[in-house]
Formats: C-alpha cells, structure tokens, sequence
C-alpha cells in the first residue's frame, strides 16, 4: 500500500508536511516470524504496513492472548510507549513476510512542535488508535463469541485467508473446539 494513502487517510496532509514527514521515514522488510515490538521494553518507533499481516499478543499465566491483527495500510504502535515513553506491555509478531514504513516517535514529535499540519495529523492519528480500541474493548464486552466471530467475517473476511485459527480463536476469547463448532454452525 502507498504510503500517501496511509498517510491521507489519517489526515489529508499538504506536500510541504508531507514532504517533511517523508524525510524521517524509511521503508523497511522484515520476515515473518520477527518480533517486531516486544513487551517489556520502550519502543521508539511507529510503523504502517505497506505489505503484509502481524498480530499483537499478550502473554497470559499459561497462553498468549491476541489481541489485534494488522495488515496493509494498518498502524503498529505500542501507545503506551508512545505517549507515556514507558515500556509497552504487547509483543506484535509478523504473520507474514512484511514490508514496512518506520517513523521514528521522537522525531514525528519535534515535527509537531515546527508543523501545525503535522500536529494535527498527529492528533488525528491517536483519535483513530483510540476509537479502535474502544470498538475492540466493546465487542469484548458486550457481544458473544458467535457475534465477534460474524462481526470478523463481515468486517474483514480476508483474515480467514491470512490467520492461522489458533490465533483467531484466541482474538475471539475462545477455544479453537467452540471456533470449529461456531464455523460448522454457519456453514
């Protein structure tokens, strides 16, 4: 995916702060499997996937719960690295080999400080990461695993394609058994 395309949209930007932002950008491949921000440690960059799937987890007493998939033209962020500089709690791991656009946090917030567009586009940036997180934590909350299952399908079929069940079964909060039982059921 373009990175103008991304980049849009979040917040049509003009060429003078596009220009600007595309100068502390740089694209970047890294093979599936990769960690690419680990829990326990302050993460120093932002990333949009131009090519490719990845999942963010979280490790639980005895499993690792995911939380998120990403995929082309997505945000890869550890917001509490972001905005508080502190160490992030979820590990975001590669599905597939992925081709990314990295921006480094420190640099994007001396931007905002010279380019009111930039900061705008900032702000409008972290109110996206915050409207999906609370869409996420909402489903969890108020919708059965059949409903998220069907909210999935409907949202975003190609993840059936791209995601092995094992990990769509622990986005769901269930089990890979009540997942197959859920699928035949719709079948």
């Amino acid at each position: 995916m373009d990175i103008d395309l991304i980049l849009d949209s979040i917040h049509p930007l003009g060429a003078t702060s596009r220009l600007r932002l595309s100068t502390i950008m740089e694209e970047v491949q890294c093979p599936k499997g990769h960690v690419l921000i680990q829990a326990d440690k302050v993460e120093p960059h932002i990333y949009f996937i131009k090519k490719g799937m990845m999942r963010a987890y979280a490790n639980s007493a005895d499993n690792e719960i995911t939380f998120w998939f990403g995929k082309e033209g997505d945000a890869v962020i550890s917001m509490r690295s972001y905005v508080e500089n502190q160490k992030g709690y979820e590990q975001i791991e590669l599905l597939e080999d992925c081709e990314l656009f990295r921006l480094d946090s420190k640099e994007l917030k001396a931007l905002y400080e010279q380019d009111i567009a930039i900061a705008n586009w900032g702000r409008r940036f972290a109110e996206q990461e915050l409207i999906k997180t609370e869409a996420m934590f909402i489903s969890r909350q108020f919708r059965t695993a059949r409903e998220r299952y069907l909210e999935l399908i409907t949202a975003d079929p190609e993840l059936l394609q791209r995601v092995q069940l094992s990990h769509l079964a622990s986005y769901l909060g269930i089990t890979q058994v009540s997942l197959s039982r859920i699928r035949s059921e719709i079948r």
